[in-house]
């Protein structure tokens, strides 16, 4: 959530500044803002709203000067989203200029105090505490006054800072909160993401907890909070800018949801060498993951949704009890994890807060810990004991889909390796699902081929009110990515369902015109899921079922049907889910909505 981006260097600031935070709206914010030294002065412009309200006040960035700013997009946490709000944030003398990413837990003591000394807010925020503590302890020194005001806070942090005593420097920390530094030709940049630099560098330092950068225009230097200097090593992007771009497409969603093969290809070709499973990241010996008596993944959101489809793989395939958790709430039930727990845990941006704080609480009880991420060198990444990477590249919508695509099939490779190691996988079907997995992405295609049908029912149904997702077992994990897809971008009410449940009392929701989407896709529970649909249609439910092309009967029970490619059970949902990230889409582009940035939600959740 929220962006950072500032720039040093010889070139007029503020049109670069505007651009960055442009690439960094995906992450999600209600209001704008940039800071820039003209001439020994601070100049801030920050409005609520979209960077086009900050663009025209600014006249995109002509009518503010200098070559050393600042830029933020903030999500609110405290404070109402408004023009006061809106970082960047100055010193009561408006000799010091913060942004920031993250929240400061004990903001409220330190302004208490600070007010008490006669220091005057103009804000609501946690973030003007900042340029207040380094305005009232600054005695000459910008570095030691930051580092006096870091041992103040409780929280996590990316910072930016400027001021006007050092007008040819920017200071950049963080904790907890991803910042990365970007190396040019006597100019140098920070951003809280990649795309916010890349029409610049590609050249980048991740910052790591409690690390400090001074950027000069032809200078980085960075130091931990005892001032002793860090050798860092310079990481290349591998993606260029075209990644991040929306190539003629009308949506960054659509584009990642056409992008879907290529990714899913890239992620399971890397680890197939002649015919076996190949996870050279995984150090675990056959002996170690045969003491382990149970797995946990934990996750959030669409992650999360993985880690159900999971569960049912890896129980089917392993013969080992798993729990998939929300990450938000695990550490805050004592869960019960030792050394004899294996714990996996997914993340697209490898940054997300309650992941990374769950992980660590299964860490000191003694578990070991594999990521599945998509981001290179994130905390996550850096953090676990091992750790595959998603080969999805950048994305950019807020509403995830070849992040969430890429995740499942790291999942079905890391079945079959674990399942080959402990014996509980046979040849001919360990063979049958390498098969199956391989062609997961012509089969992807084959589906995407006809979206325009998707669409079709799409504009029939986009009016609906309420909508329930309906299926069991493997049906059951991928209607929650169903239903979640279709609420975060287009603000229909949705809710999913074991369709066992129904009876239990969801069915008392269905009235004439409620639109049901039941999957019927496993095979061996086909027969339950059309009792259910029955049930919901006898009701006055308007059902639109999904299921394979070989089960053609189900037109008979369904008002309207989309049928996918048959493959084995547990991959399933890598197949099914592409319809209903399509209708998602289409219902929510009829319907007027921000596709790529659905109201008060961030791409990356780096808060709790």
């Amino acid at each position: 959530m929220c962006g950072i981006v500032g720039y040093i260097g010889y070139e007029q600031a503020a049109p670069f500044l505007l651009s960055g935070l442009e690439r960094l709206e995906y992450r999600g914010y209600d209001s704008a803002g940039i800071c820039l030294n003209d001439g020994g002065e601070l100049v801030v412009k920050k409005s609520k709203g979209k960077l086009v309200e900050l663009k025209a006040l600014t006249q995109n960035g002509t009518n503010i000067h200098g070559t050393v700013g600042i830029g933020h997009t903030r999500w609110a946490t405290h404070g109402e989203p408004s023009d006061v709000n809106a970082h960047p944030h100055l010193s009561d003398s408006c000799r010091f200029a913060v942004v920031h990413n993250g929240i400061i837990e004990n903001y409220l003591q330190l302004k208490e105090y600070l007010i008490s000394k006669g220091v005057k807010f103009r804000s609501q925020t946690d973030t003007e505490v900042i340029a207040q503590l380094i305005e009232y302890y600054y005695q000459g020194d910008l570095v030691d006054t930051i580092i006096k005001v870091l041992s103040k806070l409780d929280g996590s942090y990316a910072l930016g800072v400027i001021s006007k005593d050092a007008p040819d420097e920017i200071i950049a920390v963080r904790k907890e909160s991803p910042l990365i530094i970007g190396l040019g030709e006597n100019e140098n940049y920070i951003a809280s993401d990649v795309p916010a630099i890349l029409s610049k560098t590609r050249r980048i330092y991740r910052l790591q907890n409690n690390e400090i950068a001074i950027l000069k225009r032809d200078s980085i230097k960075i130091i931990n909070t005892d001032k002793e200097e860090i050798a860092k090593t310079v990481e290349t992007v591998e993606w260029d800018l075209d990644a991040a771009e929306k190539g003629g497409y009308e949506h960054f969603m659509f584009k990642e949801i056409m992008e879907q093969p290529k990714a899913i290809r890239q992620t399971v070709a890397r680890h197939i060498k002649n015919g076996r499973v190949v996870l050279d990241e995984i150090r675990l010996t056959p002996e170690q993951l045969k003491s382990y008596n149970k797995i946990n993944i934990l996750a959030c959101g669409s992650a999360y949704h993985v880690g159900v489809v999971a569960k049912y793989v890896f129980e089917k395939t392993l013969r080992i009890p798993v729990e998939a958790d929300l990450a938000s709430e695990f550490r805050y039930r004592d869960p019960i994890v030792d050394d004899k727990t294996l714990t996996i845990v997914i993340s697209q941006s490898g940054e997300t807060a309650d992941t990374k704080e769950a992980m660590k609480e299964a860490q000191r009880r003694g578990s070991h810990v594999i990521a599945i991420v998509n981001v290179v060198g994130s905390a996550i990444a850096e953090e676990s004991d091992d750790v595959i990477y998603t080969l999805a590249g950048p994305e950019i919508a807020v509403a995830t889909t070849k992040a969430y695509s890429t995740q499942l099939a790291v999942i079905y490779l890391m079945a079959l390796h674990f399942g080959e190691m402990l014996g509980t996988i046979g040849k001919a079907e360990y063979d049958n699902y390498i098969t199956e997995l391989e062609a997961l992405p012509d089969k992807i295609s084959q589906i995407l081929e006809s979206e325009e049908k998707i669409q079709y029912l799409a504009s029939k149904l986009f009016n609906s009110r309420d909508v329930f997702f309906i299926g069991r077992n493997i049906d059951y994990a991928l209607s929650l990515e169903g239903s979640l897809k279709l609420k975060e971008i287009s603000y229909i009410h949705s809710e999913a369902y074991a369709a066992g449940e129904l009876k239990h009392g969801t069915i008392s929701l269905i009235e004439d015109g409620t639109l049901v989407i039941a999957l019927a896709t496993h095979e061996a529970l086909i027969a339950k899921t059309v009792s259910n649909i029955e049930e919901v249609r006898t009701r006055g439910a308007y059902v639109l079922c999904l299921a394979c092309e070989d089960h053609q009967e189900i037109k008979n029970v369904a008002q309207s049907t989309i049928f996918i490619p048959k493959t084995c059970d547990m991959m399933l949902p890598s197949l099914a889910v592409v319809p209903l990230q399509l209708f998602a889409y289409y219902v929510a582009s009829l319907k007027g909505c921000d596709i790529d940035k659905p109201r008060n939600l961030a791409k990356s959740v780096t808060v709790e």
